[in-house]
């Protein structure tokens, strides 16, 4: 009962404005922890306990975080008595008690499938281990003979390799299958001997010897081995080392779930989701069957060109097998490892949550084949918005492309799931210097292109016994009660959920689906290399500069909602009422970028959509068909049906003006500088509008939907009402006031509400407030400083050396006299806020300022004397810096341990003391409600 009463109280005070909460029940969407954000929870060794984790739970409870993703990792110097092997008696129990607490909680609990990244593990044996082509060759001139043993001489290789095939390629295109002349063929051998046998290379029955004379012509040998990257799982927790899993082998899969299978028997459907991490199994092109499912997929032996393949030249017919060779990759990874996985956690009632970038396949493909596509943000993104900080030094360049994001949305919103999900906030600034006020924008941005459900990334498990700041995670800003911004960090999870609320609600609204024509980048040449990646922190690679991208970006900027489509999913696609019907919903067009290569049965495929009465646009048309085998004849096809198909297919000069001329129009609210997402729900219409512009948008704005009445909703306070609209049969225009770092909600209906959305203009200049603030210390560390009082706002840490050390809170309280007691309503800017503030007016809550900008509508002051006091939280940079400047040793994690945002030796003793408190000015302006 103590508990449910605390949350109210939370409920009540800071998550919404005191003056609102009555109005917005029947308003605002019902509020569940699938809109609150999640965290992923670093389990340091395992090394946790009853207590604690109750403890961490309840704080994430109080603060509004709806779940919980448990991800073992490395563990702590000084806790190995404490660490609980994964999957043992004693893991189990923790993870049973933990759901059991989140359930009591209402809280869930995710998991991932292993320790650390990627999957891998201590029962993954070699022949399941992630697998590499490895060749050997061998010159051999016409006449002479080879008489030796075939071995792998490259000492670089650590791990036993399998001997699959021996091939010569003739200098005259001869071709001869050697595999069956060796003699005595054992299947793993490198040069130091045979793996699981006594036999030995100086014994008398020599493995894998072969004898054989070139006639006729000079031939070059290929051994051909399937090898192992000897990868391990990064950043294993205890238990959990071991080789990294092989992902293009449905029976490495299936070995692996073996002990998932015994361990989380009786516990099915208690585990919301298994999660994957992004993609990072390095260099593995390779699967031992690999040859086979090559040639039932593409129709030809592979055997029969590997010496073509591996030519290492930039020319046509390397590069079409190149390309299959790629595809075959994508292929199984989806089939045999993705889409078994995805079937695996449903046997156990289990959603899945997969991160798909980073893979050497089709990312449309595969973030579908999961139940809640997830994409990541990694660094920091810049923002135009007056006082949005984002220094140079406490810095890395972020990844978060809107392009990229979207390939994860627009895999969901084709294949109809409903969230999407975003790993966010990793690496934002450096280690305790991020603020609340620069997380709203990355995850504005995030919600903008698709997410709905964001994870933080992330929260370190953190028992009580660890001494300030306690276990910390090295790419992490640690949501958590140890870091300062704790304090405020409900309003930060307040307005995200409130923001989730409406952005689960219907089905996402865009109207133009864009085929990624990724045989495109199959089909280059890439060095050769045939372990291709789709990695965040690689677009200029693949991404950046192409065709798709380019008119993605248009098509974005003119106000046009887009969705990315695949091969596959093109295939699966109908015309229904003149719309592209997939399972995710309809959509009135369909792009078709300039693209070089294109499979026949997907030309074959749009035609058919388009005669059909699908609009389908192409920007270009393909010159050919991708891959190599019987690649003339299908070119031959494609021509021709591009010639029969004239007018169809027909190439477009503008794309923008054709979409106008087919009646299917953009969001013209873009060009006011406002960023959109458009749902649709029942017919009605939800935006969701944010300003990263330096200037205050005051206007009334388009909405491409014509005759509605229209709610303004403020996720930051959950304030909402009817607009004042102007309607016609198209349009509606819409009246908002939308300043720099703001938000807001558009919600269409039919008939008015009772309530009607509050307009405020000023009536005089703004008023600073001045006299003497008097600030007093109320909690954080090492210790609390003296109160002080002070004229003119600055910096705590000028106040001594206690204060420059202080990371925590402090309340400042002025008295002011009312300026105009006739004036109704006033507005309160806190200034330049380091970092987040609670405001009370005459002892009374008014709201919490954590974002630029630092502003809250205060209503009326009472007559004479009014009392102000607002709370501000620092960061806990300063009190790190002291504590490394005081030499005490804190960073005691095994492994990486802790890095800097470069992955360098972490050392904030070369840190500036970073401005702390109330700078200002606090000034108040009177306002006055429009008609």
């Amino acid at each position: 009962m103590k508990l449910i009463k605390t949350q109210l109280f939370l409920f009540f005070t800071i998550f919404i404005s005191f003056h609102t909460y009555s109005q917005d029940k029947s308003i605002w969407p019902n509020s569940s922890n699938i809109n609150q954000p999640w965290a992923r929870w670093w389990w340091m060794g395992s090394a946790v306990d009853k207590p604690n984790l109750k403890k961490s739970l309840v704080d994430f409870y109080k603060a509004g975080i709806g779940g919980v993703e448990i991800t073992p990792i490395y563990g702590v110097r000084g806790e190995e008595n404490n660490f609980i092997d994964y999957l043992s008696p004693k893991w189990m129990e923790m993870l049973d008690y933990t759901i059991h607490v989140a359930d009591s909680l209402k809280m869930q609990v995710d998991m991932v499938l292993g320790t650390g990244w990627p999957y891998g593990g201590a029962h993954v044996t070699l022949p399941h281990a992630a697998t590499k082509l490895i060749v050997e060759k061998y010159q051999l001139k016409e006449n002479e003979t080879i008489d030796r043993s075939i071995k792998l001489e490259d000492t670089k290789e650590k791990t036993p390799a399998e001997l699959l095939y021996v091939l010569a390629y003739g200098s005259d295109g001869s071709y001869v299958n050697l595999t069956d002349q060796l003699k005595n063929k054992n299947s793993k051998l490198n040069d130091k001997g045979i793996e699981g046998s006594s036999v030995s290379l100086g014994n008398t029955l020599e493995p894998n010897k072969l004898k054989w004379k070139a006639k006729k012509t000079d031939y070059t040998i290929y051994a051909v081995f399937s090898g192992k990257t000897g990868q391990k799982v990064k950043r294993a927790a205890p238990g959990g080392n071991g080789y990294t899993l092989d992902h293009y082998s449905e029976e490495a899969l299936n070995a692996y779930v073996v002990p998932f299978n015994k361990a989380l028997k009786g516990r099915e459907g208690k585990i919301r989701a298994i999660f994957n991490d992004s993609y990072e199994v390095y260099g593995t092109d390779f699967t031992p069957n690999f040859f086979e499912e090559f040639q039932n997929r593409r129709g030809y032996d592979l055997k029969k060109q590997l010496s073509v393949l591996l030519n290492e030249k930039d020319e046509e017919i390397s590069n079409r097998i190149r390309s299959d060779y790629r595809q075959t990759i994508s292929d199984l990874l989806l089939n045999k490892f993705d889409k078994p996985w995805t079937q695996w956690a449903h046997s156990k009632n289990f959603k899945t949550k997969l991160q798909a970038h980073g893979s050497p396949g089709n990312l449309i493909d595969l973030y579908a084949s999961a139940d809640i596509p997830e994409c990541e943000t990694f660094g920091s993104m810049p923002f135009d918005i007056p006082g949005f900080r984002r220094d140079k030094e406490d810095i890395r360049e972020g990844d978060a492309d809107p392009v990229m994001l979207k390939f994860s949305s627009s895999a969901a919103h084709i294949s109809g799931k409903n969230l999407v999900s975003s790993e966010t906030f990793t690496w934002l600034r450096e280690h305790f210097k991020t603020a609340l006020s620069q997380c709203k924008p990355e995850a504005e941005d995030l919600m903008l292109n698709g997410v709905n459900h964001i994870f933080l990334h992330g929260s370190t498990y953190s028992p009580d016994r660890a001494v300030w700041p306690g276990w910390k995670f090295y790419a992490s800003v640690n949501f958590n009660a140890t870091n300062s911004i704790w304090e405020d960090a409900p309003a930060l999870f307040s307005y995200i959920s409130n923001c989730q609320s409406m952005l689960q609600q219907g089905k996402a609204d865009n109207e133009i689906l864009l085929y990624w024509p990724i045989f495109d980048n199959w089909d280059k040449y890439k060095k050769g290399s045939l372990f291709v990646e789709y990695k965040i922190h690689s677009l200029s690679e693949w991404l950046h500069g192409t065709p798709f991208y380019n008119i993605t970006k248009e098509l974005m900027n003119k106000g046009y909602g887009v969705d990315f489509i695949s091969d596959n999913f093109i295939a699966e696609a109908k015309v229904t009422d003149g719309k592209i019907s997939l399972s995710g919903g309809t959509f009135k067009s369909l792009i078709v970028p300039a693209s070089k290569k294109m499979p026949l049965a997907t030309l074959l495929k749009l035609i058919e959509l388009q005669k059909a009465g699908g609009k389908i646009i192409f920007e270009g048309l393909p010159e050919s068909v991708p891959g190599f085998n019987d690649y003339k004849k299908q070119e031959a096809k494609l021509q021709d049906v591009l010639a029969e198909n004239k007018e169809a297919v027909k190439p477009v000069s503008n794309i923008i003006e054709t979409l106008k001329n087919a009646q299917i129009y953009p969001e013209t609210l873009v060009n006011t500088g406002l960023k959109f997402i458009r749902r649709d729900l029942d017919g009605e219409k939800i935006y969701y509008l944010v300003n990263h512009t330096p200037k205050t948008i005051d206007d009334f704005i388009p909405l491409q939907i014509g005759n509605k009445e229209v709610i303004i909703f403020d996720p930051l306070n959950r304030e909402f009402g009817n607009a004042v609209v102007k309607k016609s049969d198209n349009t509606t225009l819409v009246k908002i006031k939308i300043e720099p770092g703001q938000s807001y909600f558009l919600k269409t209906e039919n008939t008015a509400s009772q309530k009607k959305w509050n307009y405020y203009e000023p009536t005089a200049d703004v008023i600073a407030l001045k006299g003497n603030w008097k600030i007093n210390f109320d909690k954080g560390g090492p210790k609390l400083p003296p109160t002080a009082t002070v004229s003119n706002l600055k910096s705590w840490t000028k106040l001594g050396p206690e204060a420059e050390a202080f990371s925590g809170s402090a309340t400042y309280t002025l008295e002011f006299d009312n300026p105009n007691a006739k004036t109704e309503y006033w507005n309160l800017n806190l200034g330049d806020v380091r970092e987040s503030a609670k405001v009370w007016l005459n002892d009374q809550f008014i709201g919490t300022a954590w974002s630029v900008p630092y502003k809250l509508n205060i209503g009326k002051l009472k007559p004479g004397k009014n009392t102000l006091k607002i709370q501000v939280t620092n960061l806990s940079a300063n009190r790190i810096r002291d504590k490394e400047l005081k030499g005490e040793e804190w960073k005691i994690f095994y492994e990486i341990n802790m890095v800097d945002k470069d992955y360098k030796k972490f050392d904030a003793t070369k840190w500036s003391p970073m401005p702390s408190g109330l700078l200002g000015p606090v000034t108040i302006t009177p306002l006055k409600q429009q008609n």
